[in-house]
C-alpha cells in the first residue's frame, strides 16, 4: 500500500489543488488498502481471517490524521474538540444513510422486515461497489444542493 500510493501520488502531485490534496491522498491510499484486502481475502483466506479489520483501519487512521493535520494542528482545543465530535458525527449520519439505501435497493429490506415487495433487489447495491455508488449519488445531490444555494444568493445581490 505505501509503495503504491507514493508512487500514485507522487505522479499526482502537480495536478491535485492544494484545497482537496488529503482527501485526494486518502482516495489514492483507500483504493489501494481495499485492492490489497481483496487480494488477501482471494489468494491468502487465512491470513485475510486473521487480520480481520486490521487492514481497513489503515484508511480509517488516515482519515483521523488527515483531520488531525488539517484542523487540530491550527485551532485550539475548545475548537478541536467541537470539529472531533461534528466530524464524528457527520460520518455516523453518513455511513448510517449508506448502509440504509444499500440495504433498500440491495435486499429491499429495511432492519430484516420487506419494504419493497415486488420489485427486484439490485444485487450490486449489496456489494463494495454499491457503497461508492451510493456516495457518489449523494455527493452529486449534495454538490447541486450547494450550486443551487450559491446561484441564489448571487441572484439575491444581483450577481449572475
Amino acid at each position: 500500500v505505501l509503495i503504491c500510493s507514493n508512487i500514485v501520488i507522487s505522479l499526482l502531485r502537480n495536478f491535485i489543488p492544494d484545497k482537496v490534496r488529503i482527501p485526494a491522498y486518502i482516495v489514492v491510499i483507500a483504493t489501494f488498502v481495499t485492492l490489497v484486502s481483496m487480494m488477501l481475502q482471494a489468494f491468502v483466506p487465512a491470513l485475510y481471517s486473521s487480520l480481520g479489520a486490521f487492514v481497513p483501519l489503515i484508511v480509517v487512521n488516515c482519515i483521523i490524521l488527515a483531520r488531525a493535520e488539517s484542523f487540530a494542528s491550527k485551532n485550539g482545543v475548545f475548537l478541536s474538540l467541537l470539529d472531533g465530535i461534528s466530524n464524528g458525527l457527520g460520518y455516523g449520519i453518513v455511513i448510517v444513510l449508506v448502509a440504509f439505501i444499500r440495504e433498500l435497493l440491495g435486499s429491499g429490506k429495511i432492519l430484516g422486515k420487506l419494504v419493497i415487495g415486488d420489485i427486484p433487489p439490485i444485487g450490486i447495491m449489496s456489494a463494495a461497489p454499491g457503497a461508492f455508488i451510493v456516495l457518489g449519488i449523494l455527493l452529486a445531490t449534495y454538490n447541486s444542493f450547494l450550486s443551487r444555494q450559491e446561484r441564489k444568493k448571487n441572484n439575491m445581490r444581483g450577481e449572475d
